[in-house]
């Protein structure tokens, strides 16, 4: 069993779920952070300018599936960073993190690496790739671009299982796809669709005409071509490098 298919050595007594160890933040906590604010630039924070709601596979367990909230910032044109929390609530967790690169970008990688990236272009088309309380004709044109990427998520805090704190080895995460295991379940996309007064059907239909890459590469979504072949990551004591 990989690490990071294994449940985390059971928390000191009183741990609630999903809530750090520790102590309640003090007031001079909160003062110092507000002068932060005000004194510091921020700037890698402030170029988050996305919020995206979808949702996740765990590559090692397709059965497992959770809700994400990806803060996406652009470098240029092919390329995206996100920081991935399992809600947009105050207290959210900050799960993982997630690149997306466009096709061109992804043609380029070497085969080896092009195994532990997944497409989104079923994640756009089925609607399931969302950002809450835009107008959709607003982001038409960035789901257009999205449709035709690659994405890498790591994922390092295991909410959905309880974990309090950040456990074990890091998961790869794939994305929904219109086959089993892939698909993801319908009381989840019932449950975010409340949330957010939206129809995950609507915005399908929507999304029809969006074009997508001539063809999806194959070494992506690993798992489709390789009989539900996944990828775990282990943790292995190793020799120190010291020259």
């Amino acid at each position: 069993m990989a690490s990071s298919d294994k449940s985390p050595s059971p928390m000191p007594a009183g741990s609630a779920k999903h809530i750090p160890p520790g102590k309640a933040m003090t007031v001079e906590q909160h003062v110092l952070d507000a002068g932060a604010e005000m004194i510091q630039s921020l700037k890698p924070v402030k170029q988050m300018n996305q919020h995206v709601c979808s949702f996740a596979l765990y590559s090692h367990d397709m059965t497992r599936q959770i809700e994400t909230h990806h803060y996406a910032s652009r470098l240029n044109q092919d390329f995206l960073q996100c920081a991935v929390y399992d809600s947009d609530d105050i207290s959210a967790h900050l799960i993982g993190v997630e690149y997306i690169v466009s096709d061109r970008v992804f043609e380029n990688l070497p085969p080896q690496e092009q195994k532990l990236w997944h497409s989104h272009a079923y994640e756009v088309k089925s609607g399931l790739w969302a950002t809450p309380r835009v107008p959709e004709m607003l982001g038409k044109s960035e789901l257009e671009n999205m449709a035709k990427t690659y994405g890498k998520f790591w994922c390092t805090w295991q909410t959905d299982r309880g974990d309090p704190l950040p456990m074990g080895a890091p998961a790869l995460m794939m994305s929904p796809q219109a086959v089993s295991p892939g698909i993801v379940r319908p009381e989840l996309v019932v449950e975010r669709d409340g949330k957010y007064n939206m129809s995950t059907e609507a915005l399908r239909g929507s999304r029809v005409d969006i074009a997508e890459s001539e063809w999806i590469n194959p070494q992506a979504d690993y798992w489709k071509q390789h009989a539900n072949k996944g990828f775990a990551i282990d943790i292995q004591p190793t020799q120190i490098k010291l020259i």
